[in-house]
């Protein structure tokens, strides 16, 4: 089954849950994040986890970034690991 590694690349947390650096590997059950950026970043999390493709800038992609909904607080990169 496919990989998705979680790295928060910026961190002003409000709640304190995250810091820069923090890495997590998503194999079919939510990680210990916050709600609230699990819900953000969850469909396209799903279609990679699924075999599927993201439209990126230069076409097709298997990695993506997003940002907390609570102003952008805390950013995180996303990325298909290939066994």
């Amino acid at each position: 089954m496919p990989k998705i590694k979680l790295t928060i690349t910026e961190s002003n947390c409000r709640g304190g849950y995250h810091r820069k650096g923090d890495v997590f590997i998503v194999e079919d059950l939510c990680p210990p994040i916050c709600h609230e950026l699990w819900n953000n970043i969850y469909p396209s999390v799903y279609v990679l986890l699924n075999g599927g493709e993201l439209d990126g800038e230069n076409g097709k992609t298997h990695e993506f970034s997003a940002k907390c909904p609570d102003n952008g607080r805390v950013c995180v990169k996303c990325e298909l690991i290939k066994d």
